[in-house]
């Protein structure tokens, strides 16, 4: 019976139930993943009004899950490699839920920062283990679907959060809210390492051969021995092994690395300012606060189509299309927005919050489209040899700037007291200004299918 690895075994296969399983519990993971990282600014104003303190004093709470990450992701990624995307998975859970519990007893925004900084490392490592988890599942031609089927896992978590907060609030208060979505975390992540396992390639890249035949019987049955990539000469799954082995700092990927420090960053500042400070921000001009979690409800909600709409609009007009087309609807949206808010009486009237709600959603939706093209790009754009290493290099960049903006966030909305949130949303066009760079600066675009196929 011949051997070969198991990506190879699965690469014109059929997917089969387990494999979807996998990928299911990999957008479940991050699902709550979002539900626990969105939690917080949902009941912001509660908190600021039983506190008594200033929107522009809980900055540092807000961020401190954004700085949590930027370490997170890193720290995952190693631990990750080292002893197992499902254990890695595991550890996050318990992380994240913990300091979701863990939030519900603070008193004070030091306190609130130093437990969501603990739960910053959980949600950081979720992400990338999830993706390498489901794409050591899945043959080479389903992973652009799994990379946009988990790239809406967050999206759908803050929009289950958005709704649920309204309805708990009144029975459960804030603290309580978390206490029931950090408990459901623990849940899930022994769930988790009960019924999922590790890919068969990662394993026998360890010497488990037991344990990896054991795994890859749950999809091709007895039918292939398995056996490690090296050993049958194939790398990076369904992809043939470079000629060259270069880092993220080789010259080649040098327009790269600059193109996504700057627009990556900018895309991923502009979702988590308009995320984090939307509540406060409607609230603020004369929104109930029912009215201003709608609007995060549908930012959730068109997160996902946006997420979803991205491997399609890429594969068919190509990254510098999309791009370009992408980055002016969203300087045009931020813009309408602005002008929107600013123009609101004392009381917005049911028209003015229809459209509001509208905006802010269509906004956090476009901008997700773009977070995920980009992805994409990096995934095509970065060689087998340090395509972790440079994803994880562009989300620590993006943490830094998303940082920064949730930080200040508050400030810039206080600067204008109630009369104007003019430094706010100046703040916000510059931001999606960068954006565009990525069309002009990176050389390695995913071109259109149809050039593709001419090319070929």
């Amino acid at each position: 019976m011949k051997r070969m690895p198991f990506s190879t075994a699965i690469a014109d296969a059929p997917l089969r139930p387990y494999q979807i399983l996998v990928a299911l519990f990999g957008l479940a993971m991050l699902v709550i993943d979002g539900i626990d990282l969105q939690s917080l600014s949902l009941v912001t104003p509660v908190i600021l009004e039983e506190w008594g303190i200033d929107r522009a004093v809980f900055g540092p709470a807000l961020a401190a899950s954004l700085f949590g990450m930027g370490f997170g992701s890193l720290v995952g990624g190693i631990m990750g490699d080292r002893i197992g995307r499902l254990r890695t998975m595991f550890l996050a859970c318990l992380i994240f839920g913990t300091s979701t519990i863990l939030a519900a007893y603070t008193n004070d925004v030091w306190q609130m920062s130093a437990v969501r900084v603990l739960g910053g490392l959980g949600f950081g490592a979720a992400y990338p283990n999830a993706l390498a988890l489901v794409s050591d599942w899945v043959p080479g031609r389903w992973r652009a679907h799994a990379v946009s089927l988990l790239s809406v896992g967050i999206p759908v978590g803050i929009s289950i959060s958005a709704a649920l907060v309204p309805a708990m609030l009144p029975d459960h208060g804030w603290r309580g809210i978390f206490i029931w979505f950090g408990v459901g975390s623990i849940v899930f992540g022994f769930l988790l390492l009960a019924l999922v396992r590790e890919g068969p390639d990662f394993l026998m890249a360890r010497g488990k051969e037991a344990a990896a035949k054991r795994a890859a019987a749950k999809v091709l049955g007895n039918d292939v021995q398995i056996d490690t990539a090296d050993e049958a000469g194939a790398t990076d799954g369904d992809r043939p092994a470079p000629t060259e082995r270069i880092g993220v700092l080789h010259p080649t990927n040098m327009r790269l690395n600059i193109g996504m420090v700057v627009s990556f960053s900018a895309a991923t500042t502009l979702v988590y300012g308009l995320l984090n400070w939307t509540p406060e921000l409607l609230t603020t001009a004369g929104f109930t606060l029912e009215q201003a979690l709608r609007a995060s409800f549908w930012q959730g909600i068109l997160s996902i189509v946006g997420g979803l709409s991205a491997g399609f609009t890429t594969r068919h007009f190509g990254s510098k299309m999309v791009t370009l087309v992408g980055s002016a609807a969203i300087l045009l949206t931020v813009l309408a927005l602005a002008f929107m808010v600013e123009g609101l009486g004392p009381v917005p009237t049911p028209a003015e919050v229809s459209a509001i709600v509208l905006l802010e959603g269509l906004a956090v939706g476009l901008v997700s489209m773009m977070i995920t093209v980009f992805y994409v790009i990096m995934a095509e754009g970065y060689p087998s040899s340090c395509r972790s290493a440079g994803i994880g290099f562009i989300l620590t960049a993006g943490r830094v700037f998303s940082i920064t903006m949730v930080f200040f966030g508050g400030a810039l909305i206080n600067i204008g007291g109630e009369e104007t949130f003019f430094w706010y949303f100046a703040t916000l066009v510059v931001i999606a200004l960068c954006v565009f760079a990525a069309a002009f600066i990176i050389d390695k675009q995913v071109q259109p299918a149809r050039l593709k196929e001419k090319l070929a």
